[in-house]
């Protein structure tokens, strides 16, 4: 089969297009006869030689971080997200510090283990007399030596005792959970607003 040559008009059209465009790759020249191409192919270029690749550990050059992001939504916010299910002017009163606790337990110091009976004796006690605000007292927590790849939250007890409010046995319990104000400790504590016992 014949190739068909181009023809002046289509040269020229070749030529301008070609004058418009930048190469991807400066060394090799660019061709403005697309008919050279199909009896000459381009000269191989010769390789670049390999980067020397020298012993390394992963992360090495990474800067060292005082701090770490926190991903999650803090876990004020998450409470005050929360519903409010007890009566509206007395949750504005205790978040204002206005309602005094009526019982109070301090859970700073201790281990999990050691906090979530405690935890759970008190509320149910607290509950069976009668009382509807108490006050849990966690601390704020210390921060630690962080160097795992997974992030260790501040203030272990800080961030398990609502959870544990809200499963059971306690969650049949407990009304509403809210941060205490500062008067009462701040955010190392918490109200805790009970449901009557029936």
């Amino acid at each position: 089969m014949r190739r068909r040559k181009l023809t002046p008009e289509e040269r020229d059209l070749w030529s301008r297009v070609a004058a418009t465009t930048q190469a991807i790759h400066p060394a090799r020249p660019i061709v403005t006869d697309p008919a050279a191409t199909l009896h000459h192919p381009a000269p191989k270029r010769a390789l670049a030689p390999k980067p020397e690749v020298r012993d390394f550990q992963i992360g090495q050059s990474a800067p060292g971080f005082t701090f770490r992001h926190d991903l999650a939504s803090s876990l004020a916010d998450r409470l005050a997200a929360a519903p409010i299910r007890m009566d509206r002017k007395a949750h504005q009163k205790m978040t204002r510090g206005r309602l005094d606790p009526e019982g109070r337990i301090d859970l700073h110091g201790m281990t999990l283990a050691q906090a979530h009976p405690e935890l759970i004796r008190f509320i149910l006690n607290a509950q069976d007399a009668g009382k509807r605000l108490v006050l849990v007292i966690t601390g704020k927590g210390k921060r630690g030596l962080d160097d795992g790849p997974i992030p260790q939250r501040q203030g272990v007890l800080r961030h398990q005792v609502p959870q544990w409010l809200h499963l059971p046995p306690l969650g049949a319990a407990v009304l509403q959970i809210s941060p205490a104000h500062l008067k009462h400790g701040g955010s190392g504590a918490y109200y805790v607003y009970l449901r009557r016992n029936r």
